[in-house]
């Protein structure tokens, strides 16, 4: 992989990007894995520079550590298991409130080879939870346990990227709906 201008971020790396893009905010990150393992921090903190964005992360392979270190509801774990999208919520949640950042993002899924509590291999959740709030999304991928892990850390990171556009947006408008949007919507919201 290339590295930029000044020989320093990987180009491409979508790392690379939410780096920068906190970097200009002056926010801050942290992250909460289970089937990643730590993949999606060690792709953060390959890029130079992080030491101001990235606070630092949990992994939380174990359901208990979900719970103990995360501080996702036992209730929640015991009720659907740790594969589940509010669960993906709640860690990225935690981390953002432990680790005292701006941003969280967290992982949870089956990796493979062999379904876990019913839920089928591929089945991953990321989740993202920043100053306006969370977003959960469900990948269904394909492949073995190292495709599956390796795309949800990409997938992670592109939903943060996305949230962090859309609050450069938001900011960009006022904060307020984009320009026309509320008033074609008939909103008036203001």
């Amino acid at each position: 992989m290339g590295t930029d201008a000044n020989g320093e971020r990987p180009v491409g790396s979508p790392a690379a990007g939410v780096v920068h893009s906190l970097a200009e905010r002056h926010e801050t990150l942290a992250t909460v894995e289970s089937l990643t393992g730590g993949l999606l921090a060690a792709s953060i903190v390959e890029i130079a520079g992080v030491s101001g964005v990235y606070q630092g992360g949990l992994v939380v392979y174990a359901t208990e550590l979900k719970s103990r270190l995360a501080g996702v509801p036992g209730d929640l774990l015991a009720e659907r298991g740790p594969v589940d999208p509010d669960v993906a919520r709640a860690l990225a949640e935690g981390g953002r409130r432990r680790c005292g950042a701006d941003w969280g993002l967290a992982t949870t899924g089956v990796a493979g080879p062999e379904p876990q509590d019913g839920k089928p291999v591929g089945l991953v959740y990321v989740a993202v939870a920043g100053p306006d709030g969370s977003e959960v999304r469900e990948l269904d991928l394909d492949g073995g346990r190292d495709h599956v892990r390796s795309t949800a850390v990409i997938e992670a990171l592109r939903l943060l990227a996305e949230r962090i556009h859309a609050a450069d947006a938001a900011e960009e408008s006022g904060g307020r709906a984009g320009a026309g949007e509320a008033e074609a919507a008939g909103s008036g919201r203001r």
